[in-house]
């Protein structure tokens, strides 16, 4: 058992052990704070997920199959958690489209207003990060835009959205460039959650 990235002695001399567990600190911190605004608002932490979900993305990535991808969960699982919000009339179920069984889901007036008391839930995190330079930020975000990118290609990780797999994106000798808008990309400015991503082939 002496070989794990959880052991101390491995961290010592292992600096992506650290980085792991690093990693894992922070995404407690993730899910403590969703927890707390989850309890606050009489929601589960997933029903909160797909309310923001929603509201911040395009209706045809709104239905429980590309939900359950995006979260990595059940169909069931989320089926069960749109049920909830239904029940509660924070969503609309949209049945027009070509396949009768499937349905794409809108927020309701009272779902945005949900949204509006949540999606702050995170801003305790961010706060923390304002107190890095913007060398530092820039830094991080590239390095976490990359092992994102990484982990959905080697399957870990379902869904993304990210420049690096999408078919307009361009790599250069020394530079990042977009097809789609036409200009050269400077590191922060690359999208883990792009509205305009289509897969590349």
């Amino acid at each position: 058992m002496k070989e794990s990235t959880f052991n101390p002695a491995q961290q010592e001399k292992d600096i992506s052990s650290k980085i792991v567990v690093g990693l894992e600190r922070v995404s407690e911190v993730f899910k403590i704070l969703l927890w707390e605004k989850a309890k606050l608002v009489g929601l589960s932490p997933i029903q909160i997920q797909i309310l923001i979900f929603v509201a911040f993305h395009r209706q045809d990535l709104c239905n429980v199959s590309h939900l359950a991808k995006e979260f990595n969960l059940t169909k069931p699982t989320i089926s069960d958690a749109i049920k909830a919000l239904d029940q509660k009339g924070l969503i609309n179920k949209d049945f027009s489209t070509s396949d009768n069984r499937s349905y794409l889901i809108s927020l309701s007036k009272k779902g945005t207003a949900m949204v509006s008391q949540t999606n702050d839930f995170s801003a305790p995190l961010q706060k923390q990060l304002g107190g890095f330079s913007p060398t530092e930020l820039e830094s991080l975000f590239g390095t976490l835009s990359q092992l994102i990118y990484k982990l959905n290609r080697n399957g870990i990780l379902s869904v993304q959205r990210t420049c690096f797999g999408c078919t307009f994106y361009q790599k250069n000798k020394d530079s990042d460039y977009c097809n789609l808008l036409k200009k050269k990309l400077h590191r922060k400015e690359i999208r883990l959650d792009c509205p305009e991503f289509e897969p590349r082939m």
